[in-house]
C-alpha cells in the first residue's frame, strides 16, 4: 500500500491538476450557460405550441437527426482521426478538412433524398394538412445544411483546444435562437416556424466557425484523393452501424409514431427535454477528452489509464442525474405544463435510458476518435437480437412499455462498446 501511495505522489502533477479543474470549470460553466439557453427555448417551443404541433415538432426534430447521421456516416469521426495525426500542420489539416467537407456534402444529399418521402407520410399520417406538411419539410432543409457544416468546421477548433472561441459563437448562436423563438412562437405556434427560428442562427455561426477554423487549417485546400480513400475506409465500416443507428437510436420515436397516439409523439418529445443534461456533458466530453484521447501515443497503458478515467466519470455524473431527476420530477414536470403533468415515472425511465445511451456513446467515441471501429454485423445482430426480445417481452403500444424497452435495447449495446473499447486498447502497439 506504502508502494501504490509513493507512486502516486510521485506521478501527481499539482500545476496540471490545477489547469484541469480551471479548464473544465470554465468549459463546464459554459456549456450549462449554452445548453440552459438552449433547454429555455426547448421549454418555450414546449408551452406555447398546441400538442398536435409539438408532435409534428418533434418528428420534424427527430428525423433532422436521422439525416444528419446518414449525411455524416462517419466522417465526422475520420477527419477527427486523420486531424489527430496531422494536427500541428496546417497545410495538411487543411487538406484532410476540405477532404471531409466534400464527401459529406455527397452524402447530405443521398440523407435527403432518401428521409424526405418519409417525413412527408408520417407528417401527414398524424394529422398534417399538406400545406403544414411542405412548410415544415421546407423548414427543415436550411436546419440539415448549416448542421452539418458547423460540426465538421468545429473539429478544427477542437483538435487545437480552442474552447473559448468555440464557444462564444455557440452562445452567440443560442442567444440569436432564443431571441428568435421569443419573436416568433408566440405570435406563429406552428412547428415549421419553431424550427426555422432555430435553424437560422446557424448560418452566422457558421460564418464565425469558418473563421476561427482558417486560423489553424489552410482553407485554400483542395479534397486529396488518399485522405479520401482513408476517411471512406472508416466510413464503409460506420455507414452501415450510423443506418441501423437511424432505426435503433431513436426506436421509441418511429415505433410510438407507427403504433401510438399524436399525444404520446408529443409526450415523448417534451419530456425528452429533460435529457439535455447529458448533453452538456457529451458537448464537454466532446470539446475536451476525445480530441486529446486521439491524440494520445500508442501507448496501451497510457490509452487504458485515460479510458478508466474518462468512463468513471461518464458513469458518476449519469448516476447522479438519474438520482436528481427521480428526487425531482414532480417539481420539474411543472415546467412542461399541465398538458405534461402525471409523467413522473415516465420522466425517470426516459432519464435511465438516455443515461445507458450516454454511457455507452462515450466509449463508442472514444474507440472511433482513434479510429477503431467495431465490425457493423456484431452490432447489428445484438442490437437486433435485444429489439426482437424487447418486442416480444413488451407492450411498446405505450409510453411506459416503450420507454422500458429503450432501456432494454441500451444495455447489450453499452456492454459490447465497453468490452470492444478495452479489448482494442490492450492489443494496441507503439
Amino acid at each position: 500500500m506504502r508502494v501504490l501511495i509513493q507512486r502516486a505522489y510521485k506521478s501527481f502533477n499539482l500545476n496540471e491538476t490545477i489547469a484541469w479543474i480551471k479548464l473544465v470549470s470554465i468549459t463546464g460553466a459554459s456549456q450549462v450557460f449554452i445548453q440552459g439557453l438552449s433547454f429555455v427555448g426547448g421549454i418555450l417551443i414546449i408551452r406555447s405550441l398546441p400538442t398536435n404541433q409539438y408532435a409534428l415538432y418533434t418528428l420534424a426534430n427527430t428525423m433532422l437527426g436521422t439525416m444528419s447521421v446518414l449525411a455524416d456516416g462517419g466522417i465526422t469521426t475520420g477527419v477527427l482521426a486523420q486531424g489527430g495525426k496531422v494536427w500541428q500542420d496546417k497545410e495538411k489539416l487543411g487538406v484532410v478538412l476540405a477532404t471531409g467537407l466534400n464527401l459529406r456534402m455527397k452524402l447530405a444529399l443521398l440523407s435527403l433524398l432518401f428521409s424526405m418521402p418519409i417525413l412527408l407520410y408520417l407528417l401527414h399520417h398524424h394529422g398534417a394538412s399538406w400545406l403544414m406538411t411542405i412548410g415544415i419539410a421546407a423548414a427543415l432543409v436550411p436546419a440539415f445544411f448549416t448542421s452539418l457544416s458547423g460540426s465538421m468546421l468545429e473539429v478544427t477548433p477542437r483538435l487545437l483546444q480552442q474552447i473559448i472561441p468555440l464557444q462564444r459563437i455557440q452562445v452567440g448562436a443560442n442567444l440569436g435562437r432564443l431571441a428568435l423563438l421569443v419573436i416568433s412562437v408566440f405570435a406563429f405556434p406552428f412547428a415549421f416556424i419553431a424550427i426555422l427560428a432555430a435553424g437560422l442562427p446557424q448560418i452566422w455561426a457558421n460564418i464565425k466557425l469558418r473563421a476561427l477554423s482558417s486560423q489553424f487549417a489552410d482553407n485554400t485546400q483542395k479534397p486529396d484523393v488518399a485522405i479520401r480513400n482513408q476517411i471512406f475506409a472508416m466510413v464503409k465500416r460506420l455507414l452501415p452501424e450510423s443506418i441501423y443507428y437511424c432505426i435503433s437510436g431513436q426506436i421509441t420515436i418511429w415505433l410510438i409514431s407507427i403504433l401510438g397516439s399524436t399525444t404520446s409523439i408529443a409526450q415523448v418529445g417534451a419530456l425528452g427535454r429533460f435529457s439535455m443534461v447529458f448533453g452538456v456533458i457529451s458537448t464537454l466530453l466532446s470539446a475536451l477528452f476525445y480530441p486529446r484521447f486521439a491524440r494520445l501515443p500508442n501507448d496501451s497503458r497510457l490509452l487504458l489509464k485515460r479510458y478508466i478515467q474518462i468512463q468513471a466519470v461518464v458513469v458518476i455524473v449519469s448516476g447522479a442525474v438519474i438520482f436528481a431527476i427521480w428526487l425531482l420530477s414532480d417539481k420539474l414536470l411543472l415546467l412542461l405544463g399541465a398538458k405534461y403533468a402525471g409523467l413522473s415515472t415516465e420522466v425517470v425511465l426516459l432519464i435511465i435510458g438516455g443515461g445507458i445511451n450516454f454511457i455507452s456513446g462515450s466509449s463508442f467515441y472514444m474507440c472511433t476518435s482513434r479510429g477503431w471501429v467495431i465490425n457493423p454485423i456484431i452490432t447489428i445482430v445484438i442490437s437486433i437480437a435485444s429489439i426482437s426480445l424487447g418486442i416480444m417481452l413488451l407492450d411498446i403500444s405505450t409510453l411506459r412499455g416503450i420507454l422500458i424497452f429503450n432501456i432494454l435495447v441500451g444495455l447489450p449495446t453499452l456492454v459490447m462498446h465497453i468490452v470492444y473499447g478495452v479489448k482494442r486498447i490492450l492489443s494496441t502497439k507503439e
